[in-house]
């Protein structure tokens, strides 16, 4: 078997002194993958570590990836990406994905956290009350899409106005306003979500100009893309890159 020394490296960098028993039973497979997903692919685009890791984990928890999440869970940790992020990663999850999807990775997540011994719950970080979440949560969506928000109310026809509500106040205002992460990640994470999720390509074209609007270039959208290739594979990854052509041309 061929695994290059760059790929071993940064395989290592991740899972240091972990062996995979697919390397025994498949060694054609991990041969091409780890050579890909280890080197190829990590050879494009300036994406940090710690980014790398938490996009890859957003996505992995909208595909649906309860066993390789655990696995790259334990990666990210290694690597730096604080149990708060990790957290926050999986909250946001919720209202992109649904709670049905998330409530494993909540439960997996807890328990390395608590292997690792961190104490739980961890520190709060909440920012809204139910006075304020409507507020603060539309305002979040305005930093993020500008005026096209208001218009967006207005136009909701009336049996549909609860929906937008509940977008600026639940989806935002309960978990977009939380602090952990960095509005500019969120976005990513969110983008990332929505990749690998498929069928989301209206909402997707909306958060990919959500993150040019935050400063995440098309470059950084390119990069992120690329890293969750070997993950979500090649139609969505592909579906990610047509809209953001649409989105943002060359």
């Amino acid at each position: 078997m061929s695994i290059s020394e760059t790929a071993n490296k940064n395989h290592e960098e991740l899972f240091p002194n972990r062996t995979s028993t697919l390397i025994v039973t498949d060694p054609e497979l991990i041969e091409v993958f780890d050579n890909f997903a280890f080197e190829e692919v990590l050879g494009y685009g300036d994406l940090e570590t710690r980014t790398r890791l938490m996009v890859i984990l957003a996505a992995i928890i909208a595909s649906q990836a309860l066993g390789e999440y655990r696995v790259m869970l334990g990666g990210a940790l290694n690597v730096g990406v604080t149990p708060v992020e990790v957290k926050e990663i999986v909250y946001q999850a919720v209202p992109y994905v649904g709670i049905a999807k998330v409530v494993d990775f909540m439960h997996a997540t807890n328990e390395i956290l608590a292997s690792r011994g961190i104490s739980l719950p961890l520190e709060g970080q909440s920012t809204t009350s139910p006075e304020t979440r409507f507020d603060k949560g539309l305002a979040v969506q305005k930093a993020i899409f500008g005026e096209a928000i208001d218009q967006m109310h207005q136009a909701s026809p009336a049996n549909q106005r609860h929906i937008q509500k509940y977008l600026s106040a639940n989806c935002f205002g309960d978990y977009v306003t939380r602090t952990g992460l960095d509005l500019k990640t969120r976005e990513l994470l969110t983008f990332s979500m929505l990749l690998a999720l498929g069928g989301c390509e209206p909402q997707l074209k909306g958060h990919i100009q959500g993150n040019v609007n935050l400063g995440n270039t098309k470059a950084v959208l390119l990069s992120v893309v690329t890293q969750l290739l070997p993950y979500v594979g090649y139609p969505r990854a592909l579906n990610a890159i047509r809209c953001l052509n649409e989105v943002v041309p060359e």
